[in-house]
């Protein structure tokens, strides 16, 4: 397998540098096992977790909170 640099990226277009970057991503989220958080992350992540816990109805879905920033734009 060749492998590519920084500088092999570049020759290519902005459209071709995105395919590339969500094809690396695939291939990460493909093996989450893979990816080990920090102590702070985790902490981060117990911390969010107890608050929604304690208070579900504070946070807003996903699709409403993409509407709210699609409509600033």
């Amino acid at each position: 397998m060749k492998r590519i640099t920084a500088t092999d990226a570049l020759i290519l277009s902005i459209p071709e540098r995105i395919q590339l970057v969500e094809d690396i991503w695939d291939t990460i989220a493909n093996e989450p096992e893979s990816i080990e958080l920090t102590a702070e992350e985790k902490k981060i992540i117990d911390e969010r977790l107890e608050a929604y816990h304690k208070n579900p109805d504070l946070g807003s879905p996903w699709e409403d909170v993409y509407k709210r920033i699609a409509a600033k734009g």
